[in-house]
């Protein structure tokens, strides 16, 4: 084999790569030695097929599976034996007339071209400074999350007084037949359904007509499908409701005590309070992880000024980009992005991209140089993470991520990055800051 380097510009390099013809037909008639003997072909003995005839008759699939297997050792070899390290897969191009590659008589000669790995010195992690955010949730914490539970897990009693009427947040049970030109409609009618005037569970127009409803009255109700309703037949059309109010009740003051907390599935309030503390301290502590990592990505980024690989840096962009895209299409972008120009947002997402790589590569080399990596425990435990957000297609997600290694790949990348991080925070300078709970909590822009 011989390689010689065409090309060196920056990070690019292009390699030549050419393996002798002669080398070519000396392991095709090796490999013909070696399946002769076990052939069975019609007209010739078992094992005693001439080696001319096996040539004739299967050299070309022999020699193209030389030629594959050539490329795959010879592509790495060549990469070894100039020492570099590709930043991403290379480009290969045969340079060759394959078919004469094929029958023998010619060199096989390919060129690779690739970018590669940046020659940097990552900073020390023991060098680094980090403050890392404390909080830890007090009482007033958790009343306010007791509160919200108990405004989630609402309950109704029969209103009571001497004119009971529906009004606003009370919780009716009713029977209602839809029609469509005084026609009954298909799955517009209902018995015993509760319903909470101010939900808008209903159509626009159905709740509101209900207040002042007693129980035992019977009221027709008239209202019109959005023009967007899912079911394209009622969409946009007129309709009437014949409903009758069976039972009014009154949303009831949640008493946060043993018995709410039996009514949730625990044994007891001191129970329910522990759960709610542990969830608490996860969640501040999830936080006070993402500002911590946040700084420390800064310093990273502040840290290191090398040249970034340009198909990198170009991938990661149009990711960004596609997503930017969407957003502006459906009026999802920022305010402040929504007044800039396209060339002003896609200067600024390049740089963001920039940044990404250049923490992406800085992460990998601190990892590298502490051989830092991700196990096949640590990756299954990710696809069956994955898995369950997809209730009752756990196979099918499993299945996938088992073939389609990419894919996994991209689980196991967030993983390693983890990894690395823990390792710098464990061995840099951290001092704890208590802060406030607001502060803890304001969003901060990735990046």
């Amino acid at each position: 084999m011989q390689v010689v380097e065409k090309s060196n510009e920056g990070l690019s390099r292009v390699l030549a790569v050419t393996i002798p013809v002669a080398e070519l037909n000396e392991k095709l008639e090796a490999r013909i030695k070696e399946v002769a003997p076990q052939m069975k072909l019609k007209g010739f003995r078992p094992g005693k097929v001439p080696t001319a005839h096996v040539k004739k008759t299967f050299g070309r699939d022999f020699m193209g599976e030389i030629i594959n297997a050539a490329l795959n050792e010879t592509s790495q070899k060549a990469l070894d034996e100039a020492k570099l390290r590709p930043a991403a897969p290379a480009e290969m191009k045969l340079t060759s007339d394959m078919d004469k590659v094929i029958a023998g008589q010619e060199d096989l000669a390919y060129e690779m071209s690739l970018e590669v790995m940046p020659d940097f010195t990552p900073v020390d992690p023991k060098t680094l400074k980090l403050e890392r955010p404390t909080y830890t949730a007090s009482d007033e914490d958790l009343e306010e999350a007791l509160k919200e539970l108990a405004s989630q897990a609402k309950s109704y009693e029969d209103k009571t007084g001497k004119s009971v009427k529906a009004a606003e947040g009370d919780q009716l049970t009713i029977d209602f037949v839809g029609k469509l030109d005084g026609e009954v409609f298909e799955g517009g009618s209902a018995e015993d359904a509760d319903l909470v005037i101010g939900s808008n569970r209903f159509i626009p127009g159905f709740e509101e007509q209900l207040k002042g409803a007693k129980v035992g009255e019977e009221r027709t109700i008239e209202v019109s499908f959005p023009e967007d309703y899912q079911a394209k037949n009622l969409a946009g059309k007129a309709a009437t409701f014949d409903v009758k109010v069976k039972a009014i009740k009154a949303e009831a003051e949640a008493k946060i005590d043993d018995e709410f907390a039996t009514r949730i599935g625990l044994e007891s309030l001191d129970k329910l309070k522990e759960l709610l503390k542990a969830n608490l301290d996860q969640q501040y502590a999830g936080a006070a992880r993402f500002k911590l990592k946040r700084a420390l990505l800064d310093q990273l980024d502040e840290a290191h000024d090398f040249a970034l690989p340009p198909k990198m840096v170009d991938a990661e962009f149009e990711g960004i980009w596609a997503q930017v895209s969407a957003d502006k299409d459906a009026g999802r972008l920022p305010e402040e992005d929504a007044k800039k120009s396209e060339d002003e947002l896609k200067a600024e997402y390049r740089k963001i991209a920039e940044r990404r790589v250049r923490l992406g590569l800085v992460l990998a080399e601190i990892g590298r140089a502490n051989n830092v990596g991700v196990t096949d425990q640590e990756l299954s435990g990710a696809i069956m993470a994955e898995a369950r957000n997809y209730p009752g297609q756990e196979k099918m997600v499993l299945d996938f991520y088992r073939q389609n290694p990419n894919a996994a790949a991209q689980l196991r990348a967030p993983i390693y990055e983890e990894k690395v991080v823990d390792l710098i925070v464990g061995v840099a300078d951290v001092t704890d800051t208590p802060i406030s709970k607001e502060e803890l909590l304001k969003e901060e822009d990735e990046g």
